[in-house]
């Protein structure tokens, strides 16, 4: 399905109802859309399928609609977070359909893609919030700070809080994601109106954000996806893990925003070459940027792989206060993983 989960359809989904089925989580990791990336994480995928529990029985307990069904035990059977007797690696959902997006180049035709289903459907959008800018968010690059009402010529080297949560749009199914103005994303949600989509991300933002102060991490950013389902929006994927979302601890990042970083740091070519890529797929109007990409990543530094592997299981330990993994405490993998 993704490069970093796999999907077990047990019952189809229909334009008349959802569907049944299952994510796998692998320690598979993408960044920068590259999609698998040459090496594993290990215990990453078990991490995020147990944050990302956590955080849809939360939601359900809110009121929040989502397609969480439990996770996997080790006799396959589908019991809440709490019950499991193992690290869950398997999550049982809810399915929506999800029609081809019909395109020619890049001009994708989204009333093709409603006209196969109306309903139980994949919102074709990821809703993104933010509390703050960390130095790698791409909203430094798109916006001026004036312009998310900060009172900065320039981005300062450091992050930055939002006086208030700020909700962005961007595509989901497109070759290369791309942000959207409120006119075209309300397009993009079809039937699903635009101002449910925001106001479910902002709670789901909000009930994230509380969670992370309680054991000490600061939120700083995330997504949602949605699907609509009988007509109403309900939170679909996965939501405030790791790698959906970016958290920090005590100045330290505790995401996917390590790896990125590190690969900024150490391979800036295969970095500038993915830009190059999109850029140039955008000019010649090519859906399929990366095979336009001259270089390929290199694996990570054994190292690499271990503090991140401890920083993904610390950091699931910390969030569900379930002590799922034999890992270091959170303080001392973060200690671990800031001179990478």
């Amino acid at each position: 399905m993704t490069s970093v989960k796999d999907l077990r359809v047990e019952r189809a989904a229909t334009a008349e109802r959802l569907g049944r089925g299952r994510f796998v989580f692998t320690d598979d990791y993408s960044v920068f859309d590259w999609g698998k990336m040459p090496d594993e994480i290990p215990g990453k995928g078990a991490s995020l399928c147990a944050m990302g529990a956590y955080n849809f029985e939360r939601f359900e307990d809110a009121g929040i609609p989502t397609h969480y069904a439990g996770v996997v035990d080790s006799n396959d059977d589908v019991v809440p977070l709490e019950d499991t007797d193992v690290p869950p690696e398997e999550m049982a959902i809810e399915l929506a359909t999800v029609p081809d997006l019909p395109h020619d180049g890049r001009d994708y035709d989204y009333d093709a893609y409603y006209a196969a289903a109306r309903d139980n459907v994949l919102v074709p959008l990821e809703i993104v919030f933010r509390n703050s800018v960390p130095v790698g968010s791409s909203l430094r690059g798109r916006a001026t700070p004036a312009e998310c009402c900060l009172d900065y010529d320039d981005w300062p080297d450091e992050p930055v809080s939002l006086p208030e949560p700020v909700v962005e749009f961007s595509t989901k199914l497109e070759e290369g994601d791309r942000y959207l103005d409120r006119e075209e994303a309300a397009r993009i949600a079809g039937p699903a109106a635009l101002d449910d989509l925001e106001s479910v991300a902002l709670r789901v933002n909000e009930l994230v954000t509380d969670r992370a102060a309680e054991v000490g991490l600061t939120h700083q950013d995330g997504k949602i996806e949605c699907i609509l389902a009988d007509g109403e929006v309900t939170v679909a994927d996965v939501a405030g893990t790791f790698d959906e979302n970016r958290f920090e601890y005590d100045g330290q990042q505790v995401s996917k925003e390590v790896v990125r970083q590190y690969y900024k740091k150490t391979q800036p070519d295969w970095v500038d070459a993915v830009a190059d890529a999109k850029t140039r797929a955008k000019a010649e109007d090519v859906a399929d940027w990366k095979s336009l990409c001259e270089r390929e990543p290199n694996p990570l530094p054994d190292s690499v792989v271990r503090a991140t592997s401890d920083l993904y299981r610390a950091g699931a330990n910390t969030y569900t206060g379930i002590e799922f993994f034999d890992a270091p405490s959170l303080a001392e993998a973060v200690d671990a993983v800031r001179d990478l």
